[in-house]
């Protein structure tokens, strides 16, 4: 089969498209024909170096979306349409950068929509996420306001639309001011322009602070993020787009407001008895993007074969919006 590897780490030049033999399926696992994957930065960092322990010869990508191939429980019919995300791939296992995968089966959603491969293939780690972080870390509710730190990476683009959805009164944060009308398009009630520090722009929209806050960005912003939530809110981190998630002589009485929560989301739990799938919305949110409730976030596709592309557009950061590659 064809797979995306890396014999060492270093830039999107290191990626090969080359040929290895399919995976089999243990006990407890199913094989998945991928049909398309979306990048994500985790996959960046990895390929530099930065993220965990590197395997060369092992297929990158945390998540995909195709039809069972082989599923020895019974659990899923072949050729049934499935997502996949995390449960050790590309970090124990071959990532979604190959034509086949084995996944634990705890990791996959059975997805009934019409929804093409490609539109699919923007929703599983990205909405799976956010719903993570949104529901079960700051359990958001209608009518509340949430900040969001970084709103134009595709896990930004994604808590606008998935909060607003729910209800919230969203504030988005953008460097770009090319990009407020997007924004605004997706779902932000209101468009922040990110200077480094935003906290008195933020209370000036809602003066006494934000509900909740997703941060994107990360430790660079988190400081400025944390001003901007009112007594007894809630800052949610799942983001590592400023770089390595530390933060350098962080003053518990100084940086961190008194009453406000602070806590990280990580995509990990995905899968686990902590969080099971099968309670996610990815169905309804993939039946929603069909029928045009929720808006497509996609920048930008590529064919697997142009993979070093499009990584060098992931390392930019400009693609505005989730990128996927079609197999």
């Amino acid at each position: 089969m064809k797979a995306v590897i890396a014999k060492q780490a270093g830039g999107p030049e290191v990626l090969q498209l080359v040929d290895i033999d399919q995976p089999v399926a243990l006990e407890g696992e199913v094989k998945i024909r991928v049909k398309a994957f979306g990048l994500n930065k985790a996959e960046s960092y990895y390929r530099s170096g930065n993220y965990g322990e590197f395997v060369p010869d092992q297929a990158l990508g945390i998540e995909a979306v195709g039809e069972i191939a082989e599923d020895s429980s019974g659990t899923f019919n072949v050729g049934q349409k499935v997502a996949t995300a995390m449960g050790g791939m590309m970090f124990t296992r071959h990532g979604g950068y190959a034509e086949y995968i084995t996944v634990n089966a705890n990791n996959v959603v059975a997805i009934d929509s019409n929804l093409s491969y490609e539109k699919l293939a923007a929703l599983p780690e990205a909405y799976l996420t956010v719903w993570g972080a949104l529901d079960k870390n700051l359990e958001i509710a209608e009518g509340e306001s949430l900040l969001v730190r970084g709103a134009t990476s595709s896990i930004g683009l994604t808590a606008v639309i998935y909060a607003k959805t729910r209800g919230l009164t969203v504030i988005a944060t953008t460097r770009n001011p090319n990009s407020v009308d997007k924004l605004k398009t997706m779902g932000a009630d209101h468009v922040v322009i990110d200077d480094g520090n935003i906290h008195e722009k933020v209370k000036a929209i809602v003066p006494e602070g934000v509900n909740n806050a997703i941060e994107v960005v990360g430790a660079a912003t988190l400081k400025d993020t944390l001003k901007a939530v009112r007594a007894w809110g809630q800052v949610v981190v799942v983001g590592l787009l400023s770089g390595p998630p530390v933060l350098e002589s962080f003053n518990l009485m100084g940086d961190l407001p008194n009453t406000v929560k602070l806590s990280f989301f990580s995509s990990g739990l995905l899968g686990s008895e902590a969080l099971p799938l099968k309670e996610s919305p990815l169905n309804s949110i993939a039946d929603q993007v069909t029928s045009g409730v929720i808006p497509n976030t996609i920048g930008r596709t590529f064919n697997i074969e142009d993979i070093q592309e499009a990584h060098r557009l992931l390392d930019s950061g400009t693609a505005n919006g989730k990128i996927v590659v079609s197999l």
